[in-house]
């Protein structure tokens, strides 16, 4: 049984907070929180006891210890740009990490970087670039999400195909833990075999076992060149035979395969400023392909043409379009980092972040529009995403003769479509996004029954009073 939601702080719980971190770092005005308190796409609206600002560790341990006294609930909230309401609080203290945005060391030789969780993702790419690194990691929303969220979501991106998850870029966590507790765990070590790895209880947890304050991320070699190519294709089967080849062939630098059907483009190109078509005719389906190396001396536009020129030969690609410079190189990636944004001023949408087996990609990009379709005619399919590692953004736009509200009832419906075409398929309802509130029902129906006892475990013996962003994932 769920327990009642808190309306206000206990008697004395603010001027405790205030002692911590300072007056001038806690609020309880509505407006000071009104933005911190909505889900990006305004599916949900919360409510917030209070906003509190920690700078140190310890201060989001004094935090935690003070508001498990009172019985208090913290939802911890880094730039607030999730997808899937892990952020929104219901009658909840936010714990806002921006003031902990310190990097703490830059280690080249050893390819690390130790930073707080408030750090921005776009500052942390900078600065491993001035050390002559790169750290992979690259989203959309890489200018305002800070590396906590990441970490706490398990954050994809564009890279994932050569780099891995932002699980796989994590050396050493720092966590301040429901009791408050801090568990210090900051090494540097590609090698650490003495017992649990515990980091991966917090990486993906959505802050329901603890706070993430700071971490050791791998850092890799400094791209030194790159080609970027956008080739039109008929569909989805073209493009696996693509990226099969791609993969065949450019294994070593393919570093990005990413996938666009022509509604999706044609989205970015009506509403985001200065996008252009980069092809004279109208195509079906897109994939940017980009090959990268630290090698000067790659000539890898080279490796590109020729690439492409076996794949024109087998009729897999219609077209193609290599960036001859660094600016048309941005600019066919400007057309895939405006796919999300750009669907917002078609109204309402309805979106799936799903993962399926690569080799059964294609399929599902025939079957789940199709069932999509049987179920509601006009509805506008707009998928595309991260090809190369099976994960696809699934998403529904409003037929132009309903209203948004009208179109939003029938998420339920449409998330049984498409879901049970994805557990058809041993796939993932939730690929990059994590689980929030959007998820919880979706996640308890298809979830291997004995992986939600050991989660459900987990969290009673971590966080038994249920504080830590309560009504998040489980």
């Amino acid at each position: 049984m769920s327990k009642p939601m808190l309306v206000a702080l206990p008697e004395g719980l603010y001027q405790t907070l205030e002692t911590i971190v300072g007056a001038s770092y806690v609020t309880s005005d509505a407006g000071d929180m009104a933005l911190r308190v909505v889900e990006d796409r305004g599916l949900y609206n919360g409510h917030a006891l209070a906003l509190v600002r920690p700078g140190s560790t310890q201060e989001v341990a004094d935090i935690v210890k003070a508001c498990r006294a009172a019985a208090v609930p913290i939802v911890p909230q880094g730039g607030n740009t999730g997808l899937v309401g892990g952020g929104v609080p219901q009658g909840a203290v936010i714990l806002a990490t921006d003031r902990m945005n310190r990097i703490r060391e830059v280690d080249p030789l050893n390819s690390t970087m130790t930073v707080e969780a408030g750090c921005i993702l776009l500052t942390l790419q900078q600065a491993a670039e001035e050390a002559g690194r790169l750290f992979p990691l690259s989203l959309a929303s890489e200018g305002s999400c800070q590396i906590g969220g990441n970490l706490s979501t398990n954050a994809g991106g564009t890279a994932v195909l050569r780099y891995g998850n932002t699980r796989e870029l994590v050396l050493g966590l720092e966590v301040v833990l429901p009791d408050g507790e801090i568990l210090s765990d900051l090494n540097g070590l590609r090698k650490n075999n003495t017992g649990y790895d515990l980091k991966n209880l917090f990486i993906g947890a959505e802050g329901t076992l603890g706070i993430i304050t700071a971490a050791v991320l791998k850092l890799f070699p400094k791209p030194a060149t790159r080609s970027t190519a956008m080739v039109a294709c008929e569909g989805p089967d073209a493009a696996l035979a693509l990226y099969d080849r791609m993969r065949a062939q450019a294994a070593d630098s393919l570093s990005t395969f990413e996938y666009i059907e022509r509604m999706a483009l044609q989205m970015v190109l009506d509403h985001a400023p200065g996008c252009t078509d980069p092809m004279g005719e109208v195509h079906p389906a897109y994939c940017l392909v980009e090959l990268t190396s630290p090698d000067a001396n790659a000539d890898l536009d080279a490796r590109m043409e020729a690439v492409l020129g076996e794949a024109f030969e087998a009729e897999e690609v219609f077209d193609a379009v290599i960036g001859a410079s660094e600016a048309q190189r941005n600019a066919l990636w400007n057309l895939r980092e405006h796919l999300s944004e750009s669907q917002k001023p078609e109204g309402a949408s309805i979106k799936h972040d799903v993962a399926v087996p690569v080799s059964k990609v294609a399929e599902f990009l025939h079957v789940a529009p199709d069932a999509c379709r049987a179920h509601m005619p006009s509805v506008r399919v707009v998928p595309f995403g991260h090809f190369g590692d099976g994960n696809l953004h699934f998403n529904l736009s409003r037929p132009l003769d309903m209203t948004d509200a009208e179109f939003l009832e029938e998420y339920p419906a449409f998330n049984r479509i498409v879901h049970d075409i994805v557990a058809g398929m041993n796939g993932s309802i939730s690929a990059e996004h994590g689980i929030g509130m959007v998820k919880r029902k979706e996640l308890r129906r298809y979830k291997d029954p004995v992986a939600l006892k050991l989660m459900d475990t987990i969290k009673q013996a971590l966080d038994p009073e249920g504080l830590m962003n309560p009504g998040k994932v489980l």
